[in-house]
């Protein structure tokens, strides 16, 4: 049996520094010396009493010792050492201490684990353990323990099983917006990272149930029941998609529900009246609308276009822009909306010349739209188009079967769009509640995922979902009591419980942290406010060229931007205005048949009023036919400022050109035909009266014909003033379909034309038949002619006018069907009317006047087939008053015999007839001299 031997206390104090530590004792060949024990211990020496040890100096070579402490202390340093051949003792570079020593139970956790630091078991003092419970358990008490002085920092935890709290979420994986795919890692990262805290929920874990919505209203309905009326029950509910947010908030208040929407842009979620336990940590999608105007502003366009999807989220957005760009002066000039098949649209929008285009659809359906617009080439440096920017990066080369488009195809037809997009990655890169920057946020992420983000829906979304765990744990951590205050047991909450409700609401309502997205804040609508990141589409990928902060208007621009085209296109094509005008070879072609024409009325007018002492010439009215000649004067003056347009004069002047037009062609027409049509009405009306009142009516006097034709010039004269002043001939345009310029060039070509005309003008045409064959008179002797020639222009008129009305809008064969009309009714007057008096004057050599004339035959009636007509006519007239006499005479004496004979039978009884049957006899009567038949006197006078 080994005696334990225990020193006085005042050796050890007295004994030299290193003393049972290191220091070497003298060594002989006799063995070791002794080695004196460390502070509160001893040391133990195998088969030796206390005096045998006090007795002796050095032990024997082999010999071991064992160092023991005093109560709760242990050994630091060799525990036993032992006695070599050269008279020291076995590690003596190592000293040997009694250190205090700390409970040992804090080694070891029920139901959890231990980690020691600072030191080796057992616990000395320095050392730290730290304590982690299983899954399912949390801890109760310090994680941490200090071991001093033999006493632990803190009392022994333990280790409680913790109980869970749910979520029901609704995750797209598929569909219009499949950002389930990855908004569902980080909403299971948040988790993991919000059940790792001890400060966060500690009595609580969170716990995840969720479904695949597809994003569609009719399959959410489905899992939402089933999350509702299935066990356990769900403390908030998490969707994502607007339309299924739409169904699911609104079912929510039924159930005392506070749903928490980590995808949900539409602006009709923020009506706290119809929604008022929603939340989102994605911004209201109006949040794109103010930055949009601003980019409108910033490029100078004033007109846009718009196509939706008809789903409530883009049309509430989109009505929202349309107040926006009001109040901006911005004008949306096309709306379009589509179901499921934009191409009708798309052809809309190019139809209307859409420049400036914004598109509100899922993803799903942007490809549909874009191939469209491949298809009818609604893209390239004429084109803008702005669409949301929660797309996948490669959205465009995601193979689709409902699209007949290539890659290629996509890939051009989406060069150089905008996107504007809610932030939602902190571009600070700060660290955020979870200690987690946003780029080791994004690095992590990336690392669970089984795609690469750019094909992964929902990528830019995903810190969204991550911040809105944390937002839901710190409201529930502040609604139980974990933050110090005294809270309410969340294990109690289900659907009929309205406390609790309120209180995470007011806790949720309240909420202020930085996240991984950035500041995390709701309005009083239960949205989030953030910046605006704009991009553009570059050589295939998205590059950001700036930031928008809508609370204080204020643009951060990279200068990044690019165009197809070089700088930004215009919001709607370039018209130039370009007036149709008259070909000049035309116009001078007929300037020049014109002006022969008034030279032939010249010509005719000075022959007229030369020989008007000619009788030939005074029987046909010489001054109607100078009127006449004036007339086709002016009419054919009428040409050249009809053939005036803008080419020659400007715009001031217009109007007086037309009423040039107006009077010169009014003013001709009623000189020239008002007088032709003057001799044959007053000839019309002579030879069409009653047989008795002709002779009176067969001298026409000539003051007559001229007060005629002053009346219808008057008449004229008077209708051209009127119209003139109450509604005056001015320029009007007309305008054709734009024309593409030959060139390259973002411009149109809009033909226009000058026309001359007024409110309420009218073309009068007339013509009166007049049966003028085989008439004559004394004074007028060319009626044959100017009835021809009034016939002749007549039609010539009345095919012209149709003809020119059809063809207004062509100037060069309106012009031409106009002017030769007036050019060739003059010509066909003055030639028909006058060629023939000349004709005949130089034939027949008939230049005598009426005196001469008479002088030479005695009468100036002399061999006048007309005089001899007129004279045979009266002699016939005579006659048959005489036989009209003679028969009233033989009509009386008829009478007076008839009464003789009647008187004669009365008297005599009749005769008997004749047996031969015959009428009576009697002796004939003689032939009475006035019983004469007055139908057989003949007239044979022709």
């Amino acid at each position: 049996m080994l005696l334990l031997l225990l020193l006085p206390l005042a050796p050890l104090f007295l004994r030299p520094p290193g003393a049972g530590g290191a220091q070497t004792p003298n060594a002989t060949s006799e063995g070791c010396q002794i080695i004196h024990p460390p502070w509160e211990g001893g040391i133990r020496y195998r088969g030796l009493t206390r005096d045998q040890v006090k007795a002796i100096n050095f032990l024997p070579v082999d010999y071991e010792i064992e160092y023991v402490c005093r109560g709760e202390r242990e050994v630091v340093g060799p525990k036993v050492r032992k006695c070599l051949a050269n008279g020291s003792w076995t590690d003596m570079d190592t000293p040997s201490r009694c250190v205090r020593i700390c409970s040992k139970s804090y080694l070891t956790l029920e139901n959890g684990k231990v980690f020691l630091t600072g030191g080796d078991l057992p616990a000395l003092d320095g050392a730290r353990v730290d304590f982690r419970c299983d899954p399912d358990f949390h801890l109760v008490g310090s994680s941490r323990s200090i071991c001093s002085q033999g006493q632990w920092s803190t009392p022994k935890p333990h280790c409680q099983e913790r109980r869970a709290v749910y979520i029901g979420a609704l995750f797209p994986m598929s569909g219009g917006w499949p950002g389930g795919q990855a908004c569902q890692p980080a909403v299971e990262m948040a988790l993991e990272d919000v059940n790792s805290r001890r400060d966060i929920l500690p009595d609580y874990e969170l716990k995840l149930i969720h479904h695949d919505s597809k994003c569609d209203p009719g399959q959410a309905t489905k899992y939402l029941y089933e999350l509702l009326y299935n066990d356990p029950i769900k403390i908030i509910l998490m969707p994502g998609c607007s339309s299924v947010s739409t169904l699911v908030a609104e079912a929510a208040r039924m159930w005392n529900l506070i749903v928490l929407s980590y995808g949900s842009s539409s602006p009709a979620l923020s009506n706290r009246q119809r929604f008022p336990t929603f939340f989102r940590t994605h911004p209201s999608a109006t949040l794109h609308n103010p930055t949009r105007v601003k980019l409108f502003e910033k490029w100078g366009w004033k007109k846009i276009a718009t196509i939706q999807q008809t789903t409530e989220v883009f049309t509430s957005t989109l009505d929202d822009l349309e107040e926006r760009v009001k109040e901006a002066g911005i004008e949306i000039t096309f709306r379009q909306s589509f179901f499921s098949d934009p191409a009708v649209p798309v052809k809309n929008l190019k139809r209307q010349d859409a420049r400036i285009i914004v598109g509100l659809f899922y993803e799903t359906e942007a490809r549909k739209v874009f191939c469209e617009v491949y298809k009818e080439r609604l893209f390239g440096k004429k084109y803008v188009w702005f669409l949301i920017g929660w797309y996948a990066d490669n959205w465009f080369k995601i193979y689709d079967p409902s699209i007949n488009c290539t890659v290629d195809e996509m890939t051009e037809a989406v060069e150089g769009h905008i996107t504007t997009e809610i932030v939602m990655l902190n571009p600070a890169n700060t660290r955020s509640i979870s200690n987690m920057t946003s780029q080791e946020f994004v690095e992590k992420l990336t690392k669970r995922l089984k795609r690469h983000p750019e094909e992964t829906g929902g990528f830019q979304e995903a810190p969204l979902a991550y911040d809105a765990i944390w937002a839901l744990a710190l409201a529930l951590n502040k609604t139980s009591g974990g933050g110090g205050h005294s809270g309410v047991r969340l294990e109690d909450f289900n659907y009929n419980n309205q406390t609790i409700t309120d209180q995470i609401y007011r806790a949720m309502n309240s909420s202020s942290f930085e996240g991984v997205s950035g500041h995390v804040v709701f309005d009083a609508s239960g949205s989030r406010m953030a910046w605006t990141l704009i991009e553009q589409l570059q050589g295939g990928s998205y590059k950001k060229i700036g930031y928008y902060d809508s609370t204080k208007d204020d643009l951060s621009w990279s200068k990044t931007d690019k165009w197809i085209g070089g700088s930004p296109p215009a919001d709607q094509t370039l018209v130039i205005k370009t007036f149709r005008f008259l070909s000049q070879k035309l116009f001078i072609s007929v300037s020049v048949l014109s002006s022969l024409g008034i030279v032939l009325a010249v010509v005719c007018l000075s022959f007229n009023i030369y020989n008007s002492h000619v009788r030939y010439i005074q029987n046909s009215q010489p001054n109607l036919n100078n009127l006449t000649a004036v007339g086709c004067s002016l009419a054919l003056a009428a040409v050249f400022p009809l053939g005036l347009d803008g080419y020659h004069i400007g715009r001031n002047q217009f109007p007086f050109v037309c009423q040039a037009r107006l009077w010169l062609l009014g003013l001709g027409f009623s000189l020239g035909y008002g007088s032709m049509f003057t001799k044959i009405w007053w000839v019309h009306t002579v030879f069409t009266k009653k047989e008795e009142k002709k002779e009176w009516r067969k001298t026409l006097e000539p003051w007559k014909l001229y007060a005629t034709v002053g009346l219808l010039v008057g008449m004229d004269v008077l209708t051209l003033a009127i119209w003139q002043i109450v509604d005056p001939l001015h320029r009007t345009i007309e305008t054709f379909a734009k024309e593409e310029p030959k060139e390259d060039i973002d411009v149109s070509i809009l033909p226009q034309l000058e026309h001359c005309s007024s409110r309420k003008m009218n073309t009068w045409l007339g013509e009166g038949p007049f049966s003028i064959a085989d008439v004559s008179t004394e004074k007028i002797n060319d009626h044959r002619a100017v009835g021809m020639a009034i016939y002749n222009v007549a039609v010539l008129c009345l095919i012209t006018a149709p003809v020119t009305m059809i063809l207004s809008s062509q100037q060069d064969a309106a012009f031409a069907f106009a002017s030769l009309a007036i050019v060739f009714s003059s010509y066909i007057t003055l030639v028909v009317l006058f060629v023939p008096k000349m004709r005949r004057l130089i034939t027949r050599g008939e230049w005598q006047s009426e005196a001469q004339d008479t002088m030479k035959t005695g009468s100036s009636t002399n061999n006048n087939e007309e005089e001899k007509s007129r004279l045979l006519e009266k002699e016939n007239r005579e006659l048959e008053k005489i036989i009209a006499e003679k028969e009233e005479r033989v009509s009386e004496l008829r009478h007076q015999l008839q009464s003789r004979q009647q008187l004669r039978s009365r008297r005599h009884p009749p005769t008997p007839p004749d047996p031969s049957g015959g009428l009576p006899r009697g002796p004939p009567e003689p032939p009475d001299r006035l019983s004469c038949d007055g139908s057989r006197v003949h007239l044979l006078y022709k």
